[in-house]
């Protein structure tokens, strides 16, 4: 892929001459911290099924997120839409003429976020808006809302301005007892579906019809499937829900062909048909990927029986293009726009003359246009970070790295802009930690380390997913053991290549990443300079307490003793393991960040590890925010922790 600083740099050539001669001067100052943490102000462009509008998510004047329509031929940008305190998510176009979107308070944590977001419908031009489901943190809910756990689905694809949602049980911590119906969305009146108890990710066929669900029970997943010609829901597969056999509904076809992601076998996540006769899976995957877990999206074309195209991730996003028209409109669309990725966003139910195009890299957060086919011409939407300089920002690599045990641990590796070499270096750690880490994108926190002359690694550890089925679990019980070998394997590596100064390694992370923070400060202090933690595990077995964590019954009962320990069985590794027993050993200069109002890893698990760590330990910065949750959801509090993250780094690793 050209890069913009390849063109630059051939740009440049005759100029090197006359430059070598000029005397040195200072390097220019980094952008400001407000600029990497400042709220986006712009957040989305989606078509509208015809193809004739666009939904705009944008920074309206009172600072949130509101929502707002332009005609896709050109015209006026007008707000129809916004939520007084919240901003606006999750927009979905019912039709050519209506649309529901949900609004959330940016200071909650994601649990609350899932649990009330709240459901509203407008007309494209403004009117006819109605509030469906009320928020349950906002005293302005009013008659007829439906309560909060009420959630949006999908649209019903019959042309109405009905949708489908799911309601579960609001005492209920692990959201079992999901009930499936149909609301109006002028009315509010809700009609109940036919569904088995519990079912959630229900797929909706071209015909509006529920098709295929999946339900979750005593730590199975039950995958069922509506048969048209019997007329009831059957079971088509079970299994356990961390086994390797999962089976993930993608999509159905008007025909009734199902699609599903699964292993099927084999070490990666592939897209298979599934036969519904028989309930198997074809032999060979639609779509797999080497050394990848496919987690993709389908495009389907206006008949919704033929797949125009696939989007997956391996180092970098990409899209496979079926369709041979929407091949050539990706090659015009990059060759305009070369230095960026660059997804298209068809029409869903009609051939339109435009696409939508997000382009975004690892130096550009992302901007929106609209690709007019006929004429080949952008009009510009929106632009997310504007203040961001991408020729500012340091470029992002991905490697391999060989563990000492022989496993290949992926990462990815962004350096400064102009520097390769002995240079200081950041190791940012994960959270989750089953999760896929790091992707091909802008991200504020490295590309800010970077502008301050830090290199920043981010291994995909074992145990990370995305990576195979062997990846992820060769991590299984591997807390603070192998799990952190790697961690510091990578760090190593990029000593070797002589990236990083051996003398100015610092290790940093949240939640997960946190852990891992002081457990690398334990277990390699002659490697780790300092730490950053930031709403980081401090003991494992806190996890299972209710007093320290917000995990789910289910969880503690089916996940964390496979993944993790058993409390039990496992209780003297958890205690080795465990920062907050071995908090003596953490020596080096040590920033400690929590919120006050964590759910996830409540700050008592801070504080106690705090008063153990600075009985021998006088370098410990600690910071609270009473009013943040599991990471940092006010603009003031970003900048004010990256203010410190980059005045400690200066301490401990030198100036940049």
């Amino acid at each position: 892929m050209l890069r913009m600083s390849t063109l630059l740099a051939t740009a440049c050539l005759a100029w090197a001459a006359p430059l070598a001669s000029i005397a040195a001067v200072s390097p220019p100052e980094p952008p400001p911290v407000k600029d990497f943490f400042a709220s986006p102000r712009f957040a989305g462009a989606f078509l509208s099924p015809d193809g004739k509008n666009v939904a705009l998510l944008l920074r309206g004047p009172e600072g949130n997120i509101v929502l707002a329509n332009m005609p896709a031929a050109g015209g006026p940008v007008r707000v129809i839409a916004g939520v007084r305190g919240m901003d606006v998510v999750g927009v979905h176009w019912i039709n050519d003429r209506r649309l529901v979107y949900s609004a959330v308070r940016p200071d909650l944590e994601d649990d609350e976020r899932a649990r009330s977001p709240g459901l509203h419908a407008v007309n494209l031009d403004g009117s006819k808006h109605v509030l469906l489901v009320g928020h349950a943190l906002n005293t302005q809910t009013r008659d007829p809302a439906l309560p909060p756990n009420t959630h949006f689905l999908g649209s019903t694809h019959d042309g109405s301005d009905d949708v489908y949602v799911v309601r579960y049980n609001v005492f209920d911590e692990d959201f079992k007892g999901y009930r499936l119906f149909r609301l109006n969305t002028h009315t509010v009146n809700l009609t109940a579906v036919d569904a088995p108890n519990g079912v959630s990710n229900v797929l909706i066929d071209a015909g509006g019809v529920p098709r295929v669900a999946t339900r979750r029970e005593a730590g199975q997943v039950h995958l069922m499937y509506n048969d048209p010609a019997a007329r009831t829901w059957r079971e088509l597969a079970a299994y356990p829900g961390n086994a390797p056999t999962t089976l993930t509904p993608r999509f159905v076809t008007r025909s009734g062909e199902v699609y599903v992601s699964s292993r099927n076998g084999r070490n990666t996540v592939g897209l298979y048909r599934l036969d519904t006769r028989t309930g198997k899976l074809d032999p060979e995957p639609m779509v797999g990927l080497k050394n990848f877990d496919f987690d993709g999206t389908l495009v389907l074309a206006p008949d919704h029986d033929r797949v125009l195209g696939v989007r997956y991730e391996t180092s970098e996003p990409m899209t496979a293009w079926a369709d041979e028209g929407m091949q050539q409109v990706q090659q015009r669309v990059d060759a305009l726009l070369p230095s960026t990725i660059n997804e298209l966003q068809v029409a869903a139910d009609a051939v339109a003359d435009a696409v939508v195009v997000h382009s975004y890299s690892d130096t550009e957060p992302g901007f929106w246009q609209l690709y007019h086919i006929g004429s080949g011409k952008l009009t510009p939407l929106g632009t997310s970070m504007p203040q961001i300089n991408p020729l500012q920002m340091g470029e992002t690599s991905f490697v391999h790295i060989k563990a000492r045990d022989g496993r290949d641990v992926p990462a990815y590796l962004t350096l400064p802009r102009g520097e390769r070499k002995n240079l200081p270096m950041v190791v940012l750690v994960h959270g989750g930690p089953w999760v896929r880490g790091g992707h091909f994108a802008w991200n504020p926190q490295v590309q800010f380390l970077a502008t301050r002359g830090y290199a920043v690694l981010q291994p995909e550890f074992r145990g990370s997913e995305g990576y195979g089925y062997d990846h992820f679990m060769a991590g299984w019980k591997q807390w603070g053991r192998a799990m952190q070998d790697d961690v510091a394997d990578a760090a190593r590596w990029a000593i070797d290549q002589g990236v990083a100064d051996a003398k100015r390694v610092c290790i940093a992370g949240a939640s997960y990443g946190g852990y891992a923070t002081l457990m690398g400060l334990i277990r390699d202090p002659a490697l780790f300079r300092c730490g950053v933690d930031w709403v980081g595990v401090t003991d494992i077995n806190l996890i299972y307490d209710e007093r320290f964590t917000s995990t789910s019954q289910d969880a503690k009962t089916y996940t964390l003793p496979v993944l993790v320990g058993d409390q039990d069985k496992d209780a003297a590794m958890l205690k080795s393991v465990s920062p907050l027993e071995n908090a003596a050993g953490v020596t080096q200069p040590l920033l400690l960040a929590y919120g006050g109002k964590d759910r996830t890893v409540p700050i008592e698990q801070g504080r106690k590890f705090h008063a153990a760590v600075k009985r021998t330990n006088p370098q410990v910065e600690w910071i609270e925010y009473e009013d943040e949750g599991h990471g940092w959801r006010y603009e003031r509090t970003r900048i004010d922790f990256w203010t410190r993250v980059e005045a400690f780094l200066a301490r401990q690793l030198g100036p940049r």
